[in-house]
């Protein structure tokens, strides 16, 4: 099916198709929806693009697009356009271009100063023009919407188990559940003494170092499971004698919510300690 809004100008340059899922299990899941991405060569090839001149970009599959920090296909498709190489980005939906407008917009800015249209499956549009503007910016907000929504869909329900102290933690090493779900110390006599001991230290001694030191000193090692649940002794460190001496688990409390992930200026996510909103 042409389009009236694609040139001659447009057909002298490539035609881009970007494809994209947010996470692994759905790139070796959902075939069909790959399948689908794919198949977008077919649609430019109908709006005029030779076979030679169509590319796909799927550097991103596996990646969310709630940031652009770490999808090089994205950049390198921002970059392209930015050098006039490319006439039209395809899309089975702008939602795999990008979920944030901060990464949304720019992209239409961009698109729109050097003549690059946009194509999903509802249609074709010219981010240049006012009409194709108002219909992608309203996308991205939608798309942006949709994202927030999502995401809180998945989380309502874990804030409400954790406050009622429902919600199953995984549990530090020296505890374990019963096949009822309780609560009970490792069976291990020796992860029990150890974690005992570190504790009866840290009360004589006051200190997170003079405790590590204590222990090194005497050769005695932290029990720690792996990820699959194996046992292992390692050298006391005073990060994981911190964290030993301050996890609320050891003293039968419940707390969720203690630490956040803020994205920062460089599009990383960290880490940030809060008040926890739930404890019991």
């Amino acid at each position: 099916m042409k389009s009236e809004l694609v040139k001659p100008t447009h057909l002298a340059r490539r035609a881009v198709v970007y494809v994209r899922q947010s996470r692994p299990h759905q790139v070796v899941n959902n075939q069909e929806s790959l399948r689908l991405q794919y198949a977008l060569r077919q649609r430019a090839i109908e709006l005029g693009w030779h076979q030679s001149d169509i590319e796909v970009i799927d550097a991103d599959l596996g990646i969310s697009a709630a940031s652009a920090a770490q999808r090089s296909g994205f950049k390198e498709l921002v970059g392209r356009v930015g050098l006039k190489e490319i006439g039209l980005i395809l899309s089975i939906e702008v939602t795999r271009l990008a979920r944030n407008c901060s990464d949304w917009y720019p992209l239409l800015d961009i698109c729109g100063l050097h003549g690059c249209l946009i194509a999903d499956r509802d249609g074709v549009y010219d981010p240049g023009s006012a009409n194709g503007r108002l219909l992608l910016g309203l996308k991205g907000t939608i798309s942006e919407l949709e994202l927030h929504t999502i995401h809180g869909r998945l989380t309502t329900g874990l804030l409400a188990k954790a406050e009622r102290g429902e919600l199953a933690l995984k549990l530090p090493i020296g505890l374990v559940r019963d096949p009822s779900g309780v609560v009970v110390k490792d069976p291990n006599v020796e992860v029990q003494e150890r974690l005992e001991l570190l504790f009866e230290t840290f009360l004589k001694l006051r200190t997170v170092a003079k405790v590590m030191r204590e222990f090194n000193e005497r050769d005695l090692e932290l029990p720690r499971r792996d990820c699959h649940g194996d046992l292992h002794w390692t050298r006391a460190t005073a990060s994981a004698v911190a964290a030993t001496l301050k996890n609320p688990a050891y003293a039968g409390a419940f707390v969720y919510g203690r630490t956040q992930m803020r994205q920062s200026s460089d599009g990383k996510s960290r880490m940030r300690h809060v008040v926890a909103p739930f404890s019991r």
